[in-house]
């Protein structure tokens, strides 16, 4: 890499920081809870925390642990107690908060055993209790509870069809509901009567609360019969288990009770409040861009659909704007927050951020001469990208050009992204963030 680009690169990195920095747990926590000797603050409510026999902190999803660990320092010796999972290495030690991991993206018996024991407890949850629920990214597949008669066995085969068929995370998340005792407002069910207040960090465009964790203490407006036309749009029926579209059978006719509705009274006492979300990343990533004497422009704060289209449509709007034909003069970053999908076709390694990227740098190298003031990268904030050690990966002028598009080109083909960057020193690798709000992506564009 030219110094050039490595410039670009450093800037880049720049901006990824700037994106974490502003969805880290503790101080999205600390500015929506506050308390006041005995007055707990959350989004405009007080609870007087001498009102209730004991404060208990639960949780689930990769930022928890690090939302729990802020909870033990506000809530002192307030706090009766507390358990929480999150996925493996994303763990931290805990004073009076026990803390679990489990399997993520695809489930796995500690994590069958973490639901057992999160809703133990919240079946012990009585009246005059405050049940603090910490909810992030990843409980969907953190803490599976699946119905009798479906084993984890059948719900893990379920999931890896799910996860390769390209559906988006609402409709993944619409199939787990219904095949779990924990989501889908089972959880609110099992706490009721008590006072609960989930904290979220949001990880689904439109911070949607019944899709955010499969929403365990939140209305579920999807149906057995939403399920159905899932498994029919993109032809799973002969692919899952049998136990699987048996369940989905028996809830379409009736035969099985649906997820918790927006009527049930278990919700009469919860209160769910989102801390963090993906626009806050998205402005956290403007700032650090403003900082380096950039324009930023957001141009999608709702990003969907296949990585590599998603890359190809940013890139080119980049090209208009080096070609002086956008709404901006350079220097100028255009960014995108959301969560696109792959349709998992090849035998290869990789994530949707490391696709977006490969699809990112082969639409840059088909480009005229402004692609030399292009460089971008797209950045998963859990710090996971797919089955890789990577949170996403960089795209510069060069990275598949010449020889080295013929490769790039089989690796898209493939789905084998991470293989392409290994070795080229723009794999993105931030280690376990511990938190979770979707995607990233930026896009510079400097000046001539």
């Amino acid at each position: 890499m030219t110094d050039y680009y490595a410039e670009k690169k450093t800037r880049l990195l720049r901006i990824v920081d700037g994106a974490l920095q502003a969805v880290a747990p503790d101080p999205a926590l600390r500015a929506a809870v506050r308390r006041d000797g005995n007055i707990l603050a959350v989004d405009g409510r007080e609870y007087d925390l001498n009102g209730y026999d004991r404060v208990l902190v639960l949780g689930a999803g990769k930022a928890s642990a690090a939302m729990a660990a802020t909870m033990e320092d506000i809530l002192g010796d307030r706090l009766s107690g507390g358990l929480v999972t999150t996925k493996y290495g994303h763990g931290l030690d805990l004073t009076r908060i026990e803390v679990m991991e489990s399997g993520h993206p695809v489930p796995d018996a500690a994590g069958e055993r973490a639901a057992e024991a999160l809703l133990a407890r919240a079946g012990q949850a009585g009246e005059r209790d405050l049940v603090l629920f910490l909810l992030s990214g990843g409980a969907s597949a953190l803490v599976p509870s699946p119905l009798p008669g479906v084993s984890l066995a059948d719900k893990q085969e379920a999931t890896r069809r799910l996860l390769e068929c390209g559906a988006p995370i609402g409709e993944i998340n619409a199939i787990r509901k219904h095949l779990s005792r924990f989501k889908g407002g089972h959880l609110a069910e099992t706490l009721a009567p008590a006072t609960v207040v989930s904290l979220i960090i949001s990880d689904v465009v439109g911070d949607r609360l019944d899709v955010i964790g499969s929403g365990p203490t939140a209305p579920d407006d999807s149906t057995f019969l939403d399920c159905q036309a899932i498994l029919d749009k993109y032809r799973l029926c002969n692919r899952m288990p049998d136990s699987v579209t048996r369940a989905v059978a028996d809830g379409c006719s009736g035969r099985a009770s649906e997820t918790r509705k927006g009527v049930d009274p278990c919700f009469a006492r919860v209160f769910n409040v989102i801390v963090a979300g993906n626009a806050m990343a998205v402005r956290g990533a403007a700032g650090a861009a403003r900082d380096l004497g950039y324009t930023p422009v957001v141009v999608d704060g709702s990003m969907e659909g296949e990585a590599r289209d998603q890359a190809a449509r940013l890139i080119r709007l980049a090209g208009e704007y080096g070609r002086g034909a956008g709404g901006a003069e350079p220097p100028v970053c255009l960014l995108a927050g959301g969560e696109t999908t792959v349709t998992i076709k090849g035998t290869g390694k990789g994530g949707r951020n490391q696709e977006w990227a490969l699809a990112a740098a082969l639409e840059m190298a088909a480009l005229g001469p402004e692609r030399e003031r292009l460089a971008a990268m797209s950045l998963g904030t859990d710090g996971t990208d797919g089955p890789t050690d990577a949170a996403g990966a960089m795209a510069f002028p060069d990275t598949a050009r010449g020889e080295r598009a013929e490769a790039a080109g089989r690796a898209l083909a493939d789905n084998d992204a991470y293989t392409f960057f290994s070795g080229t020193g723009t794999l993105l690798k931030t280690g376990p963030t511990r938190t979770n709000v979707m995607d990233v992506a930026a896009v510079l564009v400097d000046p001539a």
